[in-house]
């Protein structure tokens, strides 16, 4: 038998809920030491909950847990640390990092590195009014934590082609969907300043993203193209 596991003070992030039962939750939580897990924290939509005002997306918690496998409970939260509040304009990016860690990365599998740099991009957005640089580079990062880094040995003055499982390889200046040099380098050091190397960078990552992805939608990217069309801020 698994021995029942107790787990105290672990930093960590809501990465989604669902509501379970009449006063509990099911939580998807990303943790510093033991990766994404589910917990379920019963009496967390109670009307005397202590839980209900601190189990919030993008605030780091300080989690405890006693329990084994996927049928973990959480035993206590507290906030951990002096994060700013994402702002209202910058919520969908935080959900869409969210998504990307639900969807790429396995369940008690620790990526603590991954974590630090999701802390890293919540305070970035949470203070720069550009998000894109933001998500980009966390992207990037992601891709190469996953394994599937872009290896950047190219030329600024030359032009290349990338293909999942290739890589980068050099082709004519106007060729079909090329990339110059110059904004790969420009990647690979994560200067996303300019418009032609974020337009560059956006192509790329999307690729890459997409093969792992294996065909999956992401809502976070549906529900951003239906705000574009409607011109909703």
């Amino acid at each position: 038998m698994i021995p029942r596991e107790r787990i105290n003070l672990e930093p960590g992030y809501l990465l989604h809920s669902r509501e379970y039962r009449d006063t509990s939750r099911i939580l998807e939580v990303f943790t510093q030491r033991h990766g994404r897990l589910t917990l379920f924290a019963r009496g967390a939509r109670g009307p005397k909950s202590k839980l209900a005002s601190l189990l919030m997306p993008f605030r780091q918690l300080l989690l405890s847990w006693s329990g084994r496998g996927d049928a973990a409970q959480l035993t206590s939260a507290e906030p951990h640390g002096d994060g700013a509040p994402l702002p209202s304009r910058q919520v969908m990016s935080g959900f869409y990092l969210n998504e990307l860690i639900m969807s790429l990365t396995t369940r008690h599998d620790p990526q603590p590195a991954l974590f630090d740099d999701y802390a890293d991009a919540l305070r970035q957005l949470a203070s720069d009014p550009a998000p894109e640089p933001v998500l980009r580079i966390f992207e990037k990062r992601l891709l190469a934590h996953l394994g599937y880094g872009v290896e950047f040995a190219v030329e600024a003055g030359m032009h290349y082609r990338f293909r999942v499982g290739e890589g980068l390889s050099e082709v004519r200046e106007d060729a079909p969907g090329a990339y110059s040099g110059r904004c790969l380098l420009a990647l690979q050091a994560e200067d996303l300043r300019d418009s032609e190397t974020l337009d560059a960078a956006r192509r790329l990552l999307r690729q890459a993203l997409d093969h792992c992805l294996e065909g999956r939608e992401l809502r976070t990217r549906t529900v951003a193209r239906s705000m574009a069309r409607r011109g909703t801020p």
